[in-house]
C-alpha cells in the first residue's frame, strides 16, 4: 500500500506535465486565416500575405523566405499551384495553394538604332559585364527599409506594358520587365520610397540608370534619364528626386520605365504600389 501511495505520488504531477504539453501542442497547432491579396493572381504579380491577428510571420514558397508580407510572381512563373508556407511566432503553421493564373500579353513592335538589336562584340561584352553587376544587386538582401505604400516616381498615368513580348526591328527580344511613364525630358523622377541607392551611371539599354534599394530583397530600377541626380549610398525617402525622365540608352522617344524586382523576381510596379496600399474595409 506504501509502494502504491509512493508511485501515485510521484505519478501525479508527471501526468500533468503531460496533460498540460498535449493541451499545448494542440493550441500551438490550431490553422490560422490567411489571406492573399489580390485574390486572382497572374505572372507578375505582388501578392500581399495578411494574416488577421499576427503582423509579423515568415512565408516560404518559390524555395525563398519573407518576413515583410510580400510575394513577388515572376513574370514568367508558369500557371499552375504552388504550395505557401506560413509560420506564425508562436510556431503554428499554416500550409496553403498559391494559384497563378495564365495571362496572355500583348506584343509591341518597336524601331530602334540598329546597334541596340545587333550590338558589336566589345558592346556584347559590356552589355554583359552590367547584367552580372545588376543581378548580383537584385540578388542581394538587405535589411527592410521601405514602409507603407509605394508612390507612383512620376505624376501622370503610366502605360501598361508590363510583360509585353518585344519585337525590336522586327527581331524577338526580352519580354518588357517594367512600366513606362511618356513625359517630357526633365520631369523629376522620385524615388517611390525609402530606400539606399545602389547604382548611378550609364548602362548599355537602359541609359541614364538608378537603382534603389529597399530592404527584403525589393528594388527599383529607373532607366532612361536625361540626368542622375543621386549618388551610389545616397538615403532616400518616397519624394526625394533621384533622376529627370530622358531619352538615354534603347528608346523610341523621352520616357521613364521603372522596373522592380522583389526578391530576384520581375514583377510589375503598379501591383507593387496595388499590394502596399492601404485595404479600406
Amino acid at each position: 500500500m506504501q509502494r502504491r501511495r509512493l508511485l501515485l505520488r510521484w505519478a501525479a504531477p508527471l501526468l500533468a506535465v503531460f496533460l498540460f504539453a498535449r493541451v499545448d501542442a494542440r493550441q500551438t497547432s490550431q490553422p490560422f486565416t490567411v489571406n492573399f491579396l489580390p485574390s486572382a493572381i497572374y505572372p507578375g504579380d505582388v501578392v500581399r500575405v495578411e494574416v488577421p491577428g499576427i503582423d509579423t510571420f515568415d512565408v516560404g514558397v518559390f524555395g525563398k523566405h519573407t518576413k515583410d508580407g510580400l510575394v513577388g510572381i515572376d513574370l514568367e512563373v508558369a500557371p499552375g499551384t504552388y504550395p505557401i508556407r506560413v509560420e506564425a511566432p508562436d510556431g503554428r503553421v499554416a500550409m496553403r495553394s498559391l494559384r497563378v493564373l495564365p495571362k496572355a500579353f500583348a506584343v509591341r513592335r518597336l524601331q530602334v538604332a540598329p546597334g541596340f538589336v545587333n550590338p558589336t562584340p566589345e558592346e556584347v561584352d559590356r552589355i554583359a559585364k552590367e547584367l552580372h553587376k545588376t543581378e548580383g544587386i537584385f540578388h542581394t538582401t538587405t535589411l527592410r527599409k521601405w514602409s507603407g505604400a509605394f508612390q507612383l516616381p512620376v505624376a501622370g498615368t503610366p502605360t501598361s506594358n508590363f510583360g509585353t513580348r518585344s519585337y525590336y526591328n522586327g527581331q524577338r527580344r526580352s519580354p518588357h520587365t517594367g512600366v513606362d511613364f511618356v513625359g517630357q525630358t526633365g520631369t523629376p523622377v522620385h524615388a517611390a520610397n525609402n530606400g539606399v541607392v545602389v547604382l548611378a551611371e550609364p548602362l548599355y539599354f537602359t541609359g541614364n540608370t538608378v537603382i534603389v534599394d529597399y530592404g527584403g530583397g525589393l528594388y527599383s530600377l529607373f532607366a532612361h534619364l536625361s540626368e542622375i541626380d543621386v549618388k551610389i549610398g545616397a538615403t532616400v525617402a518616397p519624394d526625394t528626386v533621384v533622376g529627370l525622365v530622358g531619352a538615354t540608352g534603347r528608346v523610341t522617344g523621352p520616357h521613364l520605365h521603372w522596373s522592380v524586382r522583389l526578391q530576384g523576381a520581375r514583377v510589375d510596379p503598379l501591383s507593387l504600389a496595388a499590394a502596399t496600399k492601404p485595404q479600406t474595409r
